[in-house]
């Protein structure tokens, strides 16, 4: 196992997530706000999408990794073994990242690399990643798990 970050790397690192996340809010039209927890080290990045209109994704920074997470939906209303295998089929394609049960069974996607690989370009990734799978995955996992309502 590696070892912990030292304070000075963690504070290196979150000035790097601080620049990249302000770079981003300037210049990346997909980000609309960006709020930080100084004392958790945690960042909510807003996000406007195409398939799901806005959803947030919560970076934290701990002692050894980086994780991340957005809340995709609530726990599916019908067709749950479908709804289920779809998600699991669609984990297959992803780098990093994994559709996951969350509290009271609402579907999450989440990740998390190693500190000593954090920078900018891996910051893009796990965003572009985030992204990608909401715009791909959404709108097919609503049509299962909520099937009734989307045809009334």
């Amino acid at each position: 196992m590696k070892d912990p970050s030292t304070p000075e790397e963690l504070t290196a690192i979150t000035e790097l997530i601080d620049r990249w996340l302000d770079a981003q809010l300037a210049e990346n039209p997909v980000v609309a706000a960006v709020e930080r927890e100084v004392a958790e080290r945690r960042w909510y990045v807003r996000i406007t999408g195409e398939e799901k209109d806005v959803y947030s994704v919560w970076i934290q920074l701990g002692q050894r990794t980086l994780g991340y997470e957005t809340y995709v939906m609530a726990a599916p209303e019908e067709n749950q073994a479908e709804f289920y295998e779809h998600l699991l089929r669609r984990n297959k394609g992803f780098y990093g990242l994994a559709f996951e049960i969350g509290e009271e069974d609402a579907v999450f996607l989440a990740g998390q690399l190693g500190n000593d690989a954090i920078d900018e370009d891996e910051l893009d990734r796990v965003l572009g990643t985030v992204y990608a799978a909401i715009e791909r995955c959404f709108r097919p996992a609503l049509r299962i798990g909520f099937a009734s309502r989307m045809s009334a």
